[in-house]
């Protein structure tokens, strides 16, 4: 059992908790991930380690809200159990010899994006950070971001907060502008993914992502993860989960996503059903 130590409620629909883990948190790195149950009867879900702290042995999670495991997980308060909490698994990313690196998050992927650019940070390496949200209300870790970061530009679809537009228009005013990356790492939706790829590869601009699909296993064993980079299967637990962005077919990788949503869907109206004493 492992003891949730704080929980924050970073917006609407996202959380952040700090597990008491210290066998993981010594062992974790920037990209890597682990997976939880809530309990005994519960789906196994993938998170990525938003934050770790190998000398205190805490790991840090950050989840939206979007499904029946993370409401249910969610109901969960500081001073309470998750049952499993199995990592850190995954690749590490590989930060070594980079120089300047543009780090871009989407949405709730800034919580995966934010270890990966505090990494950089204390390694030397100039960092860029581009982060976006539809809305000023869904804003996450900008001061965390601002920490790390030797520039910050902050979006929105609305322009309620930074700057109007999408995270590709910040990246490419940035390229423009005449900064010259060893590498841009992406995380956050996958279509935001596939258009940050785009535009980089137009530049010639090696681009690293983060891939975060239906995981069960977390060992290669399940295939649920598979994905095709490069025209070759991959599975995103043990290949990843970070890929070169211009090899992974980002179609296949959506269509495959939207397999789930009815049955995730049913499943999340399900627990909120028991939440409420129905049938």
């Amino acid at each position: 059992m492992y003891k949730i130590l704080e929980k924050t409620s970073l917006n609407p629909t996202v959380t952040r908790m700090v597990i008491d883990a210290p066998r993981v948190a010594q062992k974790a790195q920037a990209g890597m991930f682990i997976i939880l149950r809530v309990d005994e009867d519960g789906e196994r879900i993938p998170l990525t380690i938003a934050d770790y702290d190998g000398k205190n042995g805490t790991v840090t999670i950050i989840f939206q809200i979007v499904g029946a495991t993370t409401h249910k997980l969610n109901r969960l308060n500081a001073g309470d159990f998750i049952c499993d909490f199995v990592g850190p698994l995954g690749n590490p990313t590989e930060l070594d010899n980079l120089k300047k690196v543009a780090v871009i998050g989407g949405g709730v992927g800034c919580a995966i994006a934010y270890p990966t650019a505090k990494a950089l940070h204390r390694k030397g390496a100039t960092v860029h950070s581009v982060i976006g949200f539809r809305n000023k209300d869904l804003v996450i870790l900008k001061d965390e971001f601002d920490a790390v970061s030797d520039k910050l530009v902050l979006m929105s679809d609305d322009g309620s907060a930074g700057r109007k537009g999408l995270v590709t228009d910040a990246l490419k005013s940035l390229i423009e502008q005449g900064n010259t990356y060893d590498e841009v790492i992406a995380i956050g939706p996958l279509v935001m993914m596939k258009f940050v790829c785009k535009l980089t590869k137009e530049y010639g601009i090696k681009t690293i992502v983060s891939m975060n699909p239906i995981m069960i296993d977390g060992t290669g064993m399940c295939g649920g993860c598979r994905l095709t980079v490069g025209g070759e299967m991959k599975f995103a637990c043990v290949d990843g989960p970070d890929f070169d962005g211009h090899l992974v077919d980002f179609d296949e990788a959506i269509e495959r996503g939207r397999m789930y949503a009815e049955f995730e869907k049913k499943a999340y109206e399900k627990e909120c059903n028991l939440l409420k004493g129905g049938n």
